[in-house]
């Protein structure tokens, strides 16, 4: 299940290669960033907050019928807001349990995306992650 004009995981590695350079990359992450749907007053609240990151970043997290997970995002910076995006792309639509089995490292050295964020982003990304992790982990002991 993807979120409207956001790409899945495949073509998102298939096009960030086709950017010529950082800028480019830079420049296509905050276009993912703006293609996010907004969040309602309800979603944007203390338990979808991210600690740990620079910005203020939201994630919501739930589980659709079919048991995958739905995720929505948005933050107060561009970049930032993009970062959002991939992690959402990269947990969109799949169950607990893939989610677990998802190689974050991999995803994220394959964008190679650490050497090229200020360290505060780069903390920021892991914070996303690892509460992210968390929550589902609430989903999987209900």
């Amino acid at each position: 299940m993807a979120v409207a004009n956001l790409p899945d995981e495949a073509k998102l590695l298939r096009n960030f290669s086709r950017c010529q350079d950082w800028e480019q990359r830079y420049l296509y992450m905050m276009e993912l960033g703006e293609r996010l749907p907004s969040l309602t007053d309800e979603q944007r609240n203390s338990a979808n907050f991210i600690e740990g990151c620079q910005s203020q970043v939201w994630i919501a997290v739930s589980l659709d019928e079919n048991k995958q997970l739905v995720l929505a995002g948005d933050s107060d910076a561009g970049i930032v807001k993009g970062l959002v995006a991939l992690v959402i792309i990269l947990f969109q639509g799949k169950t607990i349990e893939q989610a677990f089995a998802t190689d974050v490292k991999h995803y994220f050295s394959s964008l190679a995306l650490e050497s090229h964020l200020t360290p505060s982003r780069t903390q920021g990304l892991h914070a996303m992650v690892t509460t992210l992790i968390k929550r589902f982990s609430e989903y999987a002991v209900a």
